[in-house]
C-alpha cells in the first residue's frame, strides 16, 4: 500500500482517546473532531474519524497522517531560528533572508544547507554571486566538510555567475592546487547556467537539480541573493521568478526556498517589497547601541506563516564547526567582569 505524502508517518496505532491537550483526533488525519465521529469497530477496537474521507483513506493504507496543518513543518537545525521558531518551518514556505553589509548571511546560507545535509536531505544552491568554487569555500571556513556530500550526489549546485568569466581556462589555470580540488569534486554537481538573465532557462536549471535529487517534500533550496537577480533583468521578471518559483517549488513540491536579499531605501529596486509575497522574513542587522564600541550583529524572525513566531531580536556570532551562536551581550559582559575579578584575587593572594 502507498504511504501517505504530507506528513509524517508511522504504523496505525491504537484508537483515539484524545492527545496529551484532550483534543479528539481523527485515527487517520490527525485533525481535531469537530463533530460527532464517524466510529468504526476493528479487532475488538473502535476508530472514529472525522469524515467519511478518511475512514476510506486508512482502509487503503499502512500508515496515518503523525502530523497536520496541511503540510509538513521541519527544524532548519539553526540556533537562532530554533529559539524564534518553536514550532518549526512548514515544509512549504518560500523565505526570505534579509542581510546588510557585514551580517555574514552566507554562514547562514551555508549553515541551512549543512543542517539538511546532516538530517539526509538533498540540496540545490543556486549562486548567483560567486563561483562554485568560492561557495564551498564558505563551508570550508566553518569548518564544515561538503565534500563527501557532493560526491554522493546529495547537493547541486545551479552556476549562475560563471556566464560572467569571458576567459574560462584563464581563471581555472589562475587557481592553486587546492582550488582545483575544489572545483574537481564538484564538477559532477554543478550545472551552468548558459545566461541566467534567461529567466526561464534559470528556473528550468532548477528544476532539473531538483527532479534528479528526487526532491519532493524533502530538501531545501538556497538562492544566495535576489539583489543580484534583480540587478540582471527587469523588476517584473524578478518578482515573476519569485512567484513561480514559490509557486512550482513550495507549494507544489513542498519544498522550502530560503533566499537572501539585500533591502535598500529604494523603492524602485527590487526587492524593496516581497513582503507580502514571501512567507517568511528572516531579518539581520548590526547594532552599535547595545554596548558602546561595538557593533553586534543580530537576528529576528519577523514573519513565519502557519507556525508560532517569537519575532525577538537575538544576537549572535559564528564558531567554526558549531555555526550561528545567539547570545546575551549583557550576560557576556558580567561573565567577563566577574573572570577579571577572580583573576584579580587570585593575583593578590599570590602576591
Amino acid at each position: 500500500m502507498a504511504s501517505n505524502g504530507d506528513a509524517n508517518e508511522t504504523d496505525p496505532p491504537t484508537p483515539n482517546s484524545g492527545d496529551q491537550r484532550g483534543i479528539h483526533r481523527c485515527d487517520y488525519c490527525r485533525l481535531p473532531i469537530p463533530h460527532d465521529p464517524i466510529a468504526v469497530g476493528h479487532d475488538g477496537y473502535t476508530y472514529e474519524f472525522c469524515s467519511q474521507a478518511c475512514r476510506e483513506a486508512l482502509e487503503d493504507s499502512e500508515r496515518v497522517f503523525t502530523q497536520y496543518h496541511g503540510h509538513r513543518r521541519f527544524d532548519p537545525g539553526v540556533d537562532a531560528l530554533q529559539a524564534s521558531l518553536p514550532e518549526g518551518i512548514p515544509r512549504n514556505s518560500f523565505v526570505m533572508l534579509s542581510d546588510l553589509a557585514g551580517t555574514r548571511t552566507e554562514a547562514v546560507r551555508a549553515e541551512l544547507v549543512w543542517r539538511a545535509l546532516q538530517r539526509g536531505e538533498p540540496v540545490v544552491v543556486v549562486s548567483l554571486l560567486e563561483p562554485p568554487v568560492s561557495l564551498l569555500q564558505s563551508f570550508v571556513s566553518l569548518e564544515w566538510n561538503i565534500l563527501p556530500y557532493l560526491e554522493r550526489d546529495r547537493l547541486r549546485i545551479v552556476d549562475g555567475f560563471t556566464y560572467r568569466v569571458e576567459d574560462h581556462e584563464r581563471m581555472v589555470g589562475r587557481m592553486n592546487a587546492w582550488n582545483s580540488h575544489l572545483r574537481a569534486v564538484a564538477a559532477e554537481a554543478t550545472t551552468t547556467v548558459r545566461d541566467p538573465t534567461e529567466i526561464r532557462e534559470l528556473q528550468s536549471r532548477i528544476d532539473n537539480a531538483m527532479d534528479d535529487l528526487g526532491m519532493q517534500e524533502q530538501g531545501i533550496v538556497v538562492i544566495d541573493s535576489l539583489t543580484e537577480l534583480g540587478a540582471l533583468v527587469q523588476p517584473v521578471q524578478s518578482y515573476n521568478f519569485v512567484k513561480d518559483v514559490r509557486a512550482d517549488v513550495c507549494k507544489g513540491r513542498f519544498v522550502p526556498v530560503f533566499a537572501s536579499a539585500t533591502i535598500t531605501t529604494d523603492e524602485e529596486r527590487f526587492p524593496h517589497d516581497l513582503d507580502y509575497m514571501v512567507d517568511g522574513i528572516v531579518e539581520m542587522r548590526l547594532n552599535e547601541e547595545l554596548v558602546e564600541g561595538a557593533l553586534l550583529k543580530q537576528l529576528r524572525v519577523r514573519k513565519m506563516n502557519g507556525v508560532l513566531t517569537y519575532p525577538e531580536w537575538k544576537c549572535y556570532e559564528y564558531t567554526s564547526g558549531l555555526g550561528i551562536v545567539t547570545f546575551d551581550p549583557h550576560e557576556e559582559m558580567e561573565r567577563s567582569e566577574e573572570t577579571v575579578e577572580e583573576e584579580t584575587v587570585d593575583d593578590s593572594e599570590r602576591l
